[in-house]
């Protein structure tokens, strides 16, 4: 989800993370917030160095355990309680259709054109402030709202089927919104292609993609376990998870093709 995005779908401008029309990008499941760090460092954020990504929820440092917007220079907002992602992910396309309305006129390029994307776990889907948030998204009938529900199955207690086994597409059709699903969000980096352009083609309509995902892919011992949910794979793990993803760079090396194909894209 997040390569696709960031490195095909989202206009943003790591040299200049305020501009007006930039795409904003909402990590509402906060406690992974080494994937937006890391994102943005490979993509040229000035904002954050290799040393600050080996601070990683250390005191003070530019890279806490949840994104923090005061801390860290291109992060769009903080992020903590799961569910408030969503709902200033819906905040910001309701201000991008408010403006819209207001400023862009018939047969004249758009002064404000803008997306929002948001990834979403299930603790997000289970909380109240999220469906009511997204209840009015779907009533204002907000089309450049993107929704990515990273649905791993995993919660930090274990599978949610302990707790939560509801139909989540079904509820966003009955709020209004368009949905799809797709099946493998391992790999199929085509499916999330194509979903992101459905998405786009849908204009009087937020959309979720609902993408399928195995939490600590890569690790042979931990991989559909609450135990990487929130805590290091370990010392042996690690090395296990190397191995058997042919991983032969040392720690915090970035190859040079990785970091040519992350910033050939940016604007």
């Amino acid at each position: 989800m997040s390569y696709v995005l960031w490195n095909e779908v989202m206009n943003y401008n790591p040299k200049n993370p305020d501009f007006v029309n930039r795409d904003r990008f909402v990590l509402s499941a906060g406690h992974a917030s080494m994937l937006i760090y890391s994102l943005m460092y490979l993509t040229g954020f000035e904002a954050l160095t290799m040393d600050d990504l080996k601070q990683f929820r250390q005191w003070e440092s530019k890279t806490p355990g949840h994104p923090e917007n005061f801390m860290t220079k291109g992060i769009e907002v903080t992020t903590g309680p799961l569910g408030q992602g969503i709902g200033n992910a819906v905040g910001i396309a309701l201000a991008e259709a408010n403006l819209a309305a207001r400023y862009n006129k018939p047969d004249c390029e758009p002064v404000i054109d803008y997306y929002t994307y948001a990834i979403c776990g299930d603790g997000c889907m289970m909380e109240g402030v999220s469906n009511e948030a997204c209840s009015l998204a779907g009533h204002w009938g907000l089309g450049k709202l993107i929704l990515f529900y990273d649905d791993n199955k995993i919660s930090i207690d274990g599978h949610t089927d302990i707790s939560f086994t509801e139909d989540v597409c079904a509820r966003y059709e009955s709020l209004g919104w368009h949905v799809q699903h797709v099946q493998d969000g391992n790999t199929d980096l085509d499916g999330i292609r194509a979903a992101v352009a459905n998405a786009k083609a849908v204009t009087d309509k937020p959309s979720l993609i609902k993408v399928s995902t195995l939490i600590g892919y890569g690790s042979p011992n931990l991989a559909n376990t609450h135990s990487v949910h929130g805590a290091a794979l370990g010392k042996e793990e690690t090395e296990a998870t190397r191995e058997n993803l042919k991983w032969e760079y040392a720690p915090f090396e970035v190859p040079s093709e990785v970091a040519t194909a992350m910033t050939e894209n940016c604007i």
